[in-house]
Parts: C-alpha cells; structure tokens; sequence
C-alpha cells in the first residue's frame, strides 16, 4: 500500500464519534477523507449505501474475507459484520489525502496494530456510561433490547481506551471538537 496518515477515532457507540469526525471533516476538507466502512447490517432510517456505509450481504461479506479484500473485519454482533476494505484506503490515499475512520473500538485496535506509527488512534470518552444510555434512547433508531446490549459492550470497551494513542472526553461538544482539532493537526504535521 501507498504512503498515507490514518486517523482513528474509535467510542462505545453514542460516544459521539460520528459527530467529532464530521466537524473534522468540515474544517479540514482538503487534508482528510472519510473512509466507509463495510457491513453486513440492514441500513437505519436515512442511511446511503456509499456514504454511511457499504451495505454488503452477509454471502458479500463473508467472500470478500476470504478474498482477503479487508485490512480488518470484525462480526461485532451475531451474523453482523463490519470491516475496512483495502480499496477504501487506496483511493483515499491516490486523491493525496489522509484517511480518517469512525470506526469501532476492536476494528480502530485492529488498524492502529497493523499501521502502528502512520496511524493516529483516538478514543471518544463519553462523559458516564449513563449519559450515553441517554443519547443512544434519544436516537429513536435501536430497540431497548439494542440499546441494553451496546451499553453492556460500552462498558467493556470503556477498559480499552488506555490501548488508544490518546482520549478526547466528549462532555461538551465544542470543546471535544477544538480537542480534536489540535490532535489531528499535530498528528498531521508530524
């Protein structure tokens, strides 16, 4: 693979992530890229194929592992797949710019190890397990029975964060946002 920077930015879902990569995006346009990731999971409400996700089918999915098409995979839950294609990262990289990824906590660990010091891994520390209980009910997107099953994983994933380069506690939105920014920008400049 060609010569990129990678940026990580892995949370517990409801962490706020998403939010952080997007403001990201919106201030540094010209420097990163949003890398889709691959899944084998039903779309939710608004979601587009090839700009939240690529939608594969679950037969899709399992062939392009074997093809070794993935530079990481994960079955996140039961018979739900999610992974970062090779592809993804070469066409970011051929448009000359820096790969960032919203990505899971075990898939972000995945990428870290195998790009080690050309990547940046950053954790997304929600400020109580019980305020991302609360945003993830406020989404309207997942079932109670959804909900109960990511918090008990965010909880697990909570204990990884010392693995990640460094943590941004996403209290307050405009601060994590400044926090991110300076992270990637020093990160870029190195």
């Amino acid at each position: 693979m060609s010569e990129g920077k990678l940026i990580i930015f892995s949370a517990p879902s409801g962490s706020g992530k998403t939010t952080l990569v997007r403001h990201l995006l919106s201030v540094m346009p010209d420097r990163l890229q949003f890398s889709i990731s691959a899944t084998s999971r039903a779309k939710r409400g608004t979601e587009e194929h090839g700009k939240d996700y690529l939608y594969l089918t679950l037969e899709e999915f399992k062939l392009k592992i074997k093809n070794g098409d993935f530079l990481e995979w994960e079955e996140v839950y039961p018979g739900t797949y999610y992974g970062t294609l090779k592809s993804e990262v070469e066409r970011i990289w051929a448009l000359g710019k820096n790969v960032i990824f919203d990505i899971d906590v075990q898939g972000g660990l995945n990428l870290k190890h195998y790009f080690k010091k050309q990547a940046l891994a950053v954790f997304v520390m929600p400020p109580s397990i019980k305020i991302l209980e609360e945003r993830l009910n406020s989404r309207q997107t997942d079932s109670p029975e959804s909900i109960a099953l990511r918090v008990e994983k965010a909880e697990k994933e909570l204990q990884t964060a010392k693995l990640f380069d460094c943590f941004i506690l996403n209290e307050h939105l405009e601060t994590a946002c400044k926090e991110a920014e300076r992270v990637v920008g020093d990160f870029l400049r190195k």
